[in-house]
């Protein structure tokens, strides 16, 4: 990471690298919350690699360095059951923290918990806010896709994807370097979702939650 996005004191998104102004709530972090003063740096991303440096004159940001465009990230897609309760939250939090590029929300066979109507909605947008206000305190510059929830079955058709499986390879074992790695729900995948030949990966010795299965994933395939 690039010593300027780790020094400075905050680091938002914003809509225009030219001209670098944060959003309301944003503006209302910075300024109430941290009372970030004059000179004070904060670093702008448009989410999409490109970011710079701006410095806090008079309650606004004014553009310090050069616009830097950063690399493409290693793309990993988690494609995971939806945890009961705040654990979704937590999952998202944590995925986006450690660099994953692609959240994909599943409806499983044992599913207990779905997405659906306009309850779905309400909860899809309250994840895009929680990945980008992770993104924002882990100085991330490309934002991550949320997206989802999708049939399991669609996602399992996706080229150089694997299944999280107890009784899966160890991941040394694999043909490929996963694209995209598929965590189920408690319950386990259904013997449909079990029957292709999508390679199956064993993320460690003991039987683990959703959640915990793709932070797991996402350490094992980007760290």
């Amino acid at each position: 990471m690039n010593p300027a996005l780790r020094s400075s004191a905050a680091h938002v998104f914003v809509a225009s690298l030219a001209s670098p102004q944060p959003e309301d709530d944003d503006a209302h972090h910075l300024f109430r919350v941290l009372r970030l003063r004059d000179g004070e740096v904060v670093t702008v991303s448009d989410g999409q690699g490109a970011w710079c440096a701006t410095r806090v004159v008079a309650g606004h940001l004014q553009q310090d360095t050069d616009i830097v465009q950063e690399a493409v990230p290693v793309a990993l897609t988690i494609a995971s059951a939806i945890p009961k309760g705040d654990r979704a939250e937590w999952m998202v939090q944590k995925l986006t923290e450690i660099g994953v590029t692609e959240l994909a929300l599943l409806h499983c066979a044992r599913s207990v918990v779905r997405w659906e109507g306009e309850r779905g909605a309400r909860q899809r947008q309250r994840m895009k806010r929680v990945a980008r206000e992770a993104a924002m305190q882990s100085r991330r510059v490309w934002l991550p896709t949320l997206s989802g929830p999708f049939d399991a079955q669609s996602v399992l058709q996706r080229p150089h994807t694997v299944l999280a499986e107890p009784a899966g390879v160890p991941r040394t074992e694999l043909p490929f370097r996963p694209s995209t790695v598929v965590i189920g729900p408690e319950g386990g995948f259904s013997a449909e979702e079990l029957a292709g030949d999508v390679p199956r990966v064993r993320l460690g010795a003991t039987v683990l939650r959703v959640e915990t299965a793709a932070v797991v994933a996402a350490v094992t395939f980007l760290i």
